[in-house]
């Protein structure tokens, strides 16, 4: 099955065409934030980390710029750097570069002379960029380049009950059809990673499936935390949620029924077909990050209680089986998932017009949180890693 798309220089398919406005770090989001306002086909977003973190954190940040700059949405990114931060404008540009040979622009503030004279070159370099991407013509691009990213937040009974079973159909919708759908979010895997398990492709793929799992454990036990006294998080116990093994039941739902292929760390490249797993923090924000640097094109989300969050890069589509809140929060939410529980005859139905949903996505029609241009992001921490 073929959609129209966007076919880039490293032999990748987008489903937008961005011209990515990057920020090297925190002292550089304003900058890049107002040459982005000020140039239409551009996108953005503010960058808390790259400065003043240990090397295990630095090295996610930088893995997040790079996977950003690569995602097939972008055309190609102009990097904003303030010029004294720990990432480097040199360390950034060559984490881009070996990840992707598409364009990339440097701007550093410093150089420029302050910030009011560096907003006038990015302007300029921007408008340029977006002037080049918008000769870029769509063409019919297979469903097997498609990567989907999955993930639930403020999740209830009705995320276990509804949204994420019609998520796991879709999920293996496309991935019968070639495509990748990833599956992610640790700490919510606890007390069901010996049934994902079971699903590999491999005793290899198995045995990093509970290796995430315990390296999680881990990391929460020599910071003296326990991941249980903090999961499920508040909005699950008000939404009826009782215990992390229930969550972690219900989110695996999204993975459907497709065995697995492969386990990434956090933010890699996914370069593998069918189902795999990436070893993301519960933050919803951080854990998409983590999908859409690693290549995932779309992300489909799935909320109990109700949430706006979107990205800049990748189209956001919003998935609740709640049926009070599609109807309190219809403006933020896509698919009203509720059908699965109350109609559950017309499931077939339902699952067509999901997958409608997400193909009109990918061929260009703008979700809810795009609409509002919500990019909210965060990235993973190692000294925070949840």
């Amino acid at each position: 099955m073929e959609f129209m798309g966007w076919k880039r220089s490293d032999g990748r398919v987008g489903v937008r065409n961005h011209v990515l406005v990057l920020p090297a770090s925190v002292c550089a989001s304003d900058t890049a934030d107002m040459i982005s306002h000020l140039v239409s086909g551009t996108v953005s977003f503010h960058n808390q980390n790259g400065c003043s973190q240990v090397p295990s954190d630095q090295q996610l940040t930088m893995d997040i710029m790079a996977g950003y700059a690569a995602n097939p949405n972008v055309w190609g990114t102009l990097v904003v750097s303030l010029g004294c931060e720990n990432c480097q404008m040199d360390l950034v540009v060559e984490a881009i570069r070996a990840r992707t040979d598409k364009p990339v622009e440097q701007l550093i503030i410093q150089g420029a002379g302050g910030t009011l004279k560096a907003v006038e070159q990015g302007v300029r370099m921007a408008r340029e960029m977006v002037e080049r991407a918008s000769r870029e013509v769509r063409v019919p691009c297979d469903l097997s380049s498609i990567i989907l990213g999955t993930e639930c937040g403020g999740s209830d009974p009705t995320s276990g009950l509804a949204a994420n079973p019609l998520v796991g159909m879709v999920s293996d919708w496309f991935v019968e059809r070639g495509a990748t759908s990833i599956l992610s979010e640790t700490p919510e895997l606890i007390g069901a990673e010996h049934i994902l398990a079971r699903r590999a492709a491999s005793e290899e793929v198995g045995r990093q499936i509970y290796d995430i799992i315990y390296r999680y454990e881990e990391a929460m036990a020599r910071v003296g935390e326990k991941i249980r006294e903090g999961n499920p998080s508040p909005g699950n116990k008000v939404g009826g949620i009782t215990t992390l093994e229930e969550k972690s039941l219900g989110c695996i739902h999204k993975s459907g029924h497709s065995t697995i292929q492969a386990v990434y760390d956090y933010a890699k490249q996914v370069d593998k077909s069918g189902l795999v797993v990436m070893d993301t923090p519960g933050n919803d924000p951080s854990s998409v990050a983590g999908m859409v640097a690693g290549g995932a094109q779309i992300v489909i989300f799935t909320t109990g209680r109700g949430t706006p969050t979107g990205h800049p890069i990748a189209p956001v589509i919003k998935l609740t089986g709640n049926r009070e809140t599609y109807a309190k929060m219809a403006d933020n939410i896509d698919i009203d998932a509720s059908p699965l529980i109350y109609q559950p005859k017309d499931k077939e139905a339902l699952l067509e017009h999901a997958v409608q949903v997400v193909l009109d996505t990918i061929n260009g029609v703008p979700t809810r949180a795009e609409a509002y241009g919500f990019v909210e992001t965060a990235i993973a921490r190692v000294c925070n890693y949840v």
